[in-house]
Order: C-alpha cells, then sequence, then structure tokens
C-alpha cells in the first residue's frame, strides 16, 4: 500500500475542502435560511446560541475552505461540534442514530484531525507560511 502515501497529502486537503464545503451549508442554512430546511425555517435571533453556531459554522467553514489558520479554526470547530453533540444530541437518546448526533460526532473528530494535520498541500497556510504540509 506504499503507493497511497504519495496521495496522503492532496486527498487530506480535499477532506479539508470537502468537509469544510459541508459545514458552510449548516451555517449558512441556520443564518439565511439557504439552502432551505424545516428545522431553521425562521432565523435565530442574534447573539443567541444557534446564531453564534451559525457564524461559527460559516465563518470558520470559510477559513477551512482556503485553509487559512487551519489548525486553530478546526481545533475550535471540533470542540464546538463535541458542544453540539453533549448539549442537543446526547440529551435526546444515548445512540447517535436515534439522536442525530451523528454528523456533530464526524465533524468533531475530523476537524480534530484536521487541527493536527494541518490543511495540507492545497491550502492558504501552505502557500503563505511556505511550510510543508
Amino acid at each position: 500500500m506504499g503507493f497511497l502515501t504519495s496521495f496522503s497529502g492532496p486527498l487530506l486537503s480535499i477532506l479539508r475542502i470537502v468537509s469544510a464545503l459541508l459545514f458552510i451549508a449548516h451555517g449558512t442554512t441556520k443564518l439565511f435560511g439557504f439552502p432551505a430546511t424545516e428545522m431553521f425555517a425562521t432565523p435565530p435571533e442574534p447573539m443567541t446560541l444557534m446564531w453564534v453556531g451559525g457564524v461559527l459554522e460559516a465563518g470558520g467553514g470559510v477559513l477551512l475552505l482556503i485553509g487559512l489558520f487551519t489548525r486553530p479554526v478546526a481545533f475550535v470547530l471540533s470542540g464546538m461540534m463535541a458542544v453540539a453533540y453533549w448539549m442537543f444530541h446526547a440529551t435526546q437518546s444515548f445512540y447517535p442514530v436515534q439522536n442525530g448526533g451523528d454528523a456533530s460526532i464526524l465533524f468533531c473528530f475530523v476537524f480534530l484531525y484536521i487541527a493536527a494535520a494541518g490543511g495540507g498541500p492545497w491550502s492558504a497556510d501552505s502557500a503563505l507560511f511556505n511550510k510543508k504540509a
């Protein structure tokens, strides 16, 4: 499987980009009602917990998308997803498949991995700070 090693950097960047796009959609749904969902038909009031979550999802997602300040942003978003799971999902049921927390758990650990691994070679961090991703 050694031949796959050469793909690890680009695949890390792709994981970051795809995760960011999905995360941005969660934020824009909360803040702007786009894409429209039944759960967020009405935008949350400013400065509420749900509004702050939407701002972090949309803003942090954009930073992750371009790979700027990747490690600290991913770390903060990972923590946010852990808090979201325990506050909103775990209280509903022990099992993630029943409490709807699957995405929160996956985002939490994907972002934790990205915080540790960095943004990959296709990131603004790599270009700006001339680091080997």
